[in-house]
């Protein structure tokens, strides 16, 4: 029982310091993504389940290393990521407006028969993500525990994808998680 009371704890504080916690209600929201079909330079918008445009991510051009960053609908930065230097697209950095870091997206060294991804979060709990991220059908969660879900199952839209995020996450976070997990594995596109 305390180990599920320290989790509780954790989530809470990653909520009240987080960068863009979910919905005051308390259930769980739900973003609309377009699968990554953009170079760094391009921009594209994520909507939440009415359809609404609720953060853009803002790819920016003229820099030596691949940067997003995620906008408010008002143009306001809340958080962005950056690919590492020193690895070779095995990771990339999410920091919050004030470019301090807030965690940091790897892929993991050894992969049975799923992808598996490690999301290092600073001042709280490390979170996996597993399933399979070329199709869009994973989770990310913090041991037994889901915090996210990415799926195409929500959306008939082609090329979408959804995120259904669970109560007390940071949204902003969970958002740029699924970012930088489609920017790693789609070089590519």
């Amino acid at each position: 029982m305390l180990r599920r009371d320290d989790r509780q704890e954790r989530r809470e504080d990653r909520r009240d310091g987080g960068l863009g916690a979910g919905p005051a209600g308390g259930g769980r929201t739900h973003y609309q993504m377009r699968q990554k079909m953009f170079a760094i330079g391009d921009d594209f918008w994520i909507e939440n389940d009415r359809g609404e445009r609720v953060y853009k991510v803002d790819g920016k051009a003229l820099r030596i290393r691949s940067t997003l960053v995620l906008e408010d609908r008002n143009g306001r930065e809340v958080a962005k990521i950056q690919e590492r230097m020193l690895r070779v697209k095995d990771s990339m950095e999410i920091e919050d407006a004030g470019g301090q870091r807030v965690g940091m997206v790897k892929k993991a060294l050894i992969t049975p028969i799923r992808d598996r991804w490690v999301v290092k979060i600073k001042d709280g709990p490390d979170l996996d993500v597993q399933g399979n991220i070329l199709d869009h059908e994973y989770t990310i969660g913090e041991g037994r525990d889901k915090v996210a879900e990415v799926s195409k199952k929500w959306f008939r839209v082609r090329d979408s994808y959804g995120i259904e995020i669970e109560p007390g996450q940071d949204d902003a976070v969970i958002l740029m998680i699924a970012v930088a997990i489609d920017e790693m594995a789609h070089p590519s596109r």
